[in-house]
């Protein structure tokens, strides 16, 4: 009944059996069960796979003869096989919830920005995320004493809702104020985050050439609290356009995304456009190493406000004067193990390349990710 770990499908003779394995293949898989997925979704040879006993849910579960459905994608539909016909008589998971799209599962998703920075492929996940973020000890020109630092303790969530659209939830959580001089005592503390959720359309999806664009938009609800700066004006709308690129082979990969920030009450927040850059190299099969960096413009200015002279960037927003015109420059550098298709873990460093540093010295973002 089993080889090398995996479950073969040929001994799979009824429906019911079908969609308990389909529920056994999810987010709490093994790596060696994951690793069956193999040439049926993964055009890249990344996940081995017995080619006669193709364990895959693009497989012909009915017949359970290892004949993966020739009309998806190479063998493979990612999102749900449309040859599946074991599927139908019964409810599976899939019906409640759809699965993310496997066959870019060489992929790995960014870090720098990640509130802003959208992975372009249409997911299911589960996201926790912990910053440690370092304050400059001045800020701004007038060299305003600031020093210490803010943690953030935050979960986000992509729900797939057809082949192409997914709901994404990208910010949210709880800040934690370590703050020094002005930042404590003026403006900064302890509280929620606001909440910022959207959706997102995989416009260009090519197995083929391992060529991926996505766009969308996100709106940041003022539901967090003011003491954390948080809950400014009526919200901001963050509009954005993603894209991906295997390379080498699926040895490595080229990420990238643009976007615009616009604040419904201009008047007590800035507006800004920022465009963010990853490559990755697999160091080993699970293991690896990624470099990004992050370029921030401030477009315009609130119109009242403290004269700070910065802004926030992606955590929070100061809703200060003085910053129209300023440029950000970021760079991450980081590592990610993905022991198989459904976890993915990483850590990365962040500190500014340009003289003018906004609010952060450096920062450490650690992310766990359970994937559908």
């Amino acid at each position: 009944m089993v080889n090398s770990g995996r479950f073969n499908w040929r001994f799979v003779k009824t429906c019911g059996l079908a969609s308990l394995a389909m529920l056994m293949g999810g987010i709490v898989a093994s790596p060696a069960a994951s690793a069956g997925h193999g040439a049926c979704c993964d055009p890249m040879g990344v996940f081995s796979c017995d080619e006669n006993t193709c364990d895959d849910w693009c497989c012909d579960a009915s017949g359970c003869e290892g004949v993966c459905d020739a009309g998806c994608d190479r063998g493979c539909d990612g999102l749900g096989c449309s040859g599946c016909k074991a599927c139908s008589c019964l409810l599976s998971l899939k019906d409640c919830l759809r699965q993310s799209d496997h066959c870019f599962d060489d992929f790995i998703s960014p870090m720098i920005d990640f509130v802003h920075f959208e992975d372009p492929r249409n997911l299911t996940e589960l996201r926790p995320i912990f910053v440690t973020h370092q304050f400059p000890n001045t800020l701004g020109p007038g060299n305003i004493p600031a020093g210490g630092s803010v943690q953030l303790f935050a979960l986000q969530f992509r729900i797939a809702l057809t082949e192409r659209l997914s709901l994404i939830a990208v910010k949210d959580g709880y800040i934690l104020d370590n703050s020094e001089g002005a930042l404590d005592t003026l403006v900064l503390d302890s509280g929620w985050a606001d909440v910022s959720a959207g959706l997102k359309y995989n416009f260009i999806r090519n197995t083929q050439t391992g060529t991926l664009v996505s766009g969308g938009l996100t709106y940041e609800i003022p539901l967090g609290s003011e003491q954390a700066a948080q809950a400014v004006g009526d919200g901001e709308f963050h509009f954005f356009a993603s894209g991906g690129q295997r390379l080498w082979g699926g040895n490595a990969h080229l990420l990238t995304s643009f976007g615009w920030q616009l604040p419904v009450d201009q008047s007590v927040q800035s507006t800004t456009v920022h465009w963010n850059n990853h490559f990755d190299v697999k160091l080993t099969d699970r293991v690896y190493l990624f470099t990004e960096n992050s370029w921030w413009h401030w477009v315009d200015e609130a119109e009242v406000g403290a004269a700070l002279g910065v802004s926030g960037q992606d955590l929070i927003n100061l809703g200060s004067t003085n910053v129209e015109g300023n440029d950000l420059v970021t760079h991450n550098v980081g590592m990610k193990y993905k022991p198989n298709r459904n976890v993915e873990a990483g850590v990365a460093y962040e500190f500014p390349l340009t003289e003018f540093k906004d609010v952060i010295e450096d920062r450490v973002t650690l992310d766990l990710i359970l994937r559908y």
